[in-house]
C-alpha cells in the first residue's frame, strides 16, 4: 500500500475542546481514526502525526522524503509564519495537500497568507474535517 503523511501543526492536539464554534467538537483522535479507515478504502497507508513544535514537523517532512508518496499538511498557526516548513515540503518530491478545518480566508488577514500554499497541488479550506478526508481522495488520484 502507498503511504501518506497527514501531518498537524499547532493546537490540533486540543481540537474538540478549543473554539468548537470555529473548529466543531470531533477529536483530533477522530480524525485519525476517520483518516485511516479511508486510507484502507483507498488503498493508502496513513501515517499520523501531530506537533506543536516546527522542527518536528520538519523532521516529519524529511522523513516522508524516503517513506511516503504524498503528504496532506493541516499546519495550522505555522502556515502564515514558517518559511521553514515550506523549505522542508519543497525538498519533497510528491504531492503535498494543505488542509485547514476553517475557511482561513473568513477570518483575521493575517490569516489570509500561507507560505505552505507555494508548494501545495491544492488547499482544502473550510469543509471542516472532511477536509482531510477529501485531501485522501485527492491524494489517492494523484498516486494512483
Amino acid at each position: 500500500m502507498t503511504t501518506v503523511y497527514v501531518l498537524n501543526g499547532p493546537n490540533l492536539n486540543l481540537l474538540g475542546q478549543r473554539q468548537p464554534e470555529i473548529y466543531g467538537s470531533t477529536t483530533l483522535a477522530d480524525v485519525e481514526r476517520d483518516c485511516k479507515t479511508l486510507g484502507v478504502e483507498l488503498g493508502l497507508t496513513v501515517d499520523f502525526f501531530q506537533s506543536n513544535h516546527e522542527g518536528a514537523i520538519i523532521d516529519k517532512i524529511h522523513e516522508a522524503r524516503l517513506k511516503a508518496k504524498a503528504i496532506v499538511i493541516n499546519p495550522a498557526a505555522f502556515t502564515h509564519t514558517s518559511v521553514a516548513i515550506l523549505d522542508a515540503l519543497n525538498t519533497f518530491d510528491g504531492p503535498v495537500i494543505e488542509v485547514h478545518i476553517s475557511n482561513v480566508h473568513k477570518r483575521e488577514s493575517f490569516r489570509h497568507h500561507s507560505y505552505v500554499s507555494l508548494r501545495a497541488e491544492g488547499v482544502i479550506a473550510g469543509f471542516g474535517i472532511n477536509g482531510y478526508l477529501l485531501a485522501l481522495r485527492q491524494v489517492a488520484k494523484l498516486v494512483g
